[in-house]
């Protein structure tokens, strides 16, 4: 049986006030001092979509990831790497860490979670970066800004398990920064091989100045493979590459259903989430089965399954079995936000609307895209304030308003705003909501507060493992006193 904990007051966050939620912002965080002055990139600018190409030619031709890995990982065995590739951290039977998901636009909304992390990251074993570190294609040369610089003040390990813009690259980046390995990848063949990004030539000198930003003896980490497993005495903590497309090769699934069998509870962290946008989306093995068939699996006590790549917060407790499993989405380290007001009424995997969880709120979802796109088109009409936005989105869901609101009228004007925005449905068949969480979105980045981020952070002990979602929202409030957006208790024992 899971325990929710009470809200908490001295934080208060989006669940409780607008002002906990970054709204009126009175003053600006201190985030903006730590990052880099030059400008970074844009999604609208071509270039950026051409170096991405390797998503559309993975749909297009098949995903090459599965046989990358395994030269990469025959590579790390050659050279004696440990045969299930664990990471052995000197802790105890209770510890605390962090956990960050799709960090790395190196731009204001990643900054402004980081100081929010290093006060609530005071004490952590070491923190946990899942999926997408580097935007837009995961260069070896873009890791000063977007990752050694905002974490340089971390005073412990980081792992990471890779996302699909990592594999862009070939995951050459990703493999020369975490696991100091390099590896020229034979040739694909085919008009796959002809328009296939190519990894870029790392600049070696600035690689190594950029470690060391990064350079103290409590920061060193030594990550075995791009999947590898946290071996605690409490805990197992497994964390696997699911590449472009999501698809685990053959080698990979072994390994996982090797390491399950251990009879210690698990955490599976992975580049895409199983549960997201009240949709399912288990992630195939290579050979069969999916890896929610070895997280439901009882023999191997996995407890909650984390998931970066969508950019927002979402957790849904399934019910398995006898047992409850938490399916966590945590992508809100840095990126663009997706949107969480598209999101219809759960009921996926049996979940009830009530029992689910998102941030940012889908009240403040709507209202902050519509006065994003209400100056942008110079449409003020569009402009929904949270109250409005809440009251939407409660008709929509058919639930109370998660947060207390004025008295609120929905109008024809009110309707027509949330309709453009993909929160209303039509009165004929038009997938609006499909178009904005796959586009409009990415196409929506902004440098102001509030942010709607966050981050977890775990606490293990031999008896329990909680989780808290803390927000970031730019604003100098939260980011002295980061509120918790969501916390869970699991038993462990």
């Amino acid at each position: 049986m899971v325990e929710l904990a009470a809200e908490r007051g001295k934080r208060a966050s989006s669940r409780v006030s607008e002002e906990g939620a970054g709204w009126a912002c009175q003053e600006i965080g201190t985030f903006d001092r730590l990052r880099p002055a030059e400008k970074g990139f844009t999604w609208l600018n071509p270039v950026t979509l051409w170096k991405s190409r390797n998503e559309v030619l993975a749909g297009l031709f098949g995903d090459p990831s599965g046989e990358v890995r395994e030269q990469w990982v025959a590579a790390l065995r050659e050279r004696g790497a440990d045969p299930d590739f664990r990471i052995t951290p000197e802790v105890g039977e209770s510890f605390d860490f962090l956990l960050v998901g799709d960090t790395g636009e190196g731009d204001a909304s990643q900054y402004a979670v980081v100081p929010g992390m290093l006060k609530e990251g005071a004490g952590t074993a070491f923190a946990i970066l899942a999926s997408d570190i580097i935007y837009p294609a995961g260069s070896g040369n873009d890791y000063r800004d977007k990752f050694f610089r905002p974490y340089k003040d971390y005073d412990a390990p980081i792992y990471a398990v890779p996302g699909n813009h990592d594999w862009y690259d070939g995951l050459g980046g990703f493999m020369r920064v975490f696991c100091d390995a390099s590896l020229k990848p034979k040739p694909d063949r085919g008009i796959r091989g002809l328009l296939w990004r190519r990894p870029e030539t790392i600049d070696e000198p600035a690689l190594a100045e950029a470690r060391a930003l990064r350079g103290r003896p409590a920061q060193q980490a030594a990550q075995p493979g791009p999947y590898w497993v946290i071996d605690t005495p409490s805990l197992l903590i497994v964390g696997v590459d699911t590449g472009i497309k999501g698809t685990l090769d053959g080698e990979q699934t072994a390994w996982l259903r090797r390491v399950s069998l251990d009879p210690r509870p698990k955490i599976l962290i992975t580049g895409k989430p199983i549960y997201t946008g009240n949709a399912y989306k288990p992630s195939e093995l290579e050979g069969g089965g999916t890896v929610d068939d070895i997280v439901r699996d009882p023999r191997h006590r996995y407890v909650a399954a984390i998931g970066g790549d969508v950019h927002n917060y979402q957790r849904y407790p399934v019910q398995v079995g006898d047992r409850v499993i938490q399916y966590v989405v945590s992508g809100g380290g840095g990126a663009f936000m997706h949107a969480t007001h598209t999101i219809r009424r759960v009921d996926v995997g049996g979940v009830h609307e009530d029992d689910y969880r998102c941030y940012p709120l889908r009240g403040d979802s709507l209202s902050f895209y519509s006065q994003l796109y209400a100056k942008r088109l110079r449409m003020r009409w569009m402009y929904l304030t949270p109250d409005e936005a809440a009251c939407i989105m409660a008709d929509q869901i058919k639930n109370k308003p998660v947060r207390p609101v004025g008295a609120v009228t929905i109008t024809r004007r009110m309707r027509w705003a949330a309709r453009l925005l993909g929160s209303w449905p039509w009165p004929f068949r038009l997938p609006v909501d499909r178009v904005f969480q796959h586009f409009l979105s990415e196409l929506s980045d902004w440098d102001t507060p509030p942010f709607f981020k966050q981050f977890l952070r775990l606490s293990v002990t031999p008896d329990h493992l909680t989780i808290r979602c803390h927000a970031a929202t730019g604003c100098l409030r939260q980011e002295l006193e980061p509120p918790v957006e969501d916390e869970v208790r699991i038993p462990l024992s």
